[in-house]
């Protein structure tokens, strides 16, 4: 029997899907720049282009692609 294997997907590719799906509602998922930055929102956090607000802290960019239907099960987040 065959091994199932998953697909790699980049960091940069699922950010890019996360926000071309977040594109209409004007929100964009980014990645924190900096150490002061990165200890305030986490890693990722999602902002309100309109306001330029932050909406969420700390977000886990694996779950928020698969609830926004953009990873898919046979596809993995590339580690490194």
């Amino acid at each position: 029997m065959a091994k199932s294997r998953k697909i790699p997907v980049s960091k940069r590719a699922v950010i890019q899907r996360i926000n071309r799906k977040l594109a209409p509602s004007r929100e964009m998922l980014k990645a924190a720049r900096g150490e002061r930055l990165r200890q305030q929102v986490g890693d990722y956090y999602l902002i309100d282009i309109r306001a330029n607000a932050v909406l969420r802290h700390n977000v886990d960019i694996v779950e928020m692609a698969r609830g926004l239907g953009v990873l898919m099960g046979w596809e993995e987040l590339r580690s490194g």
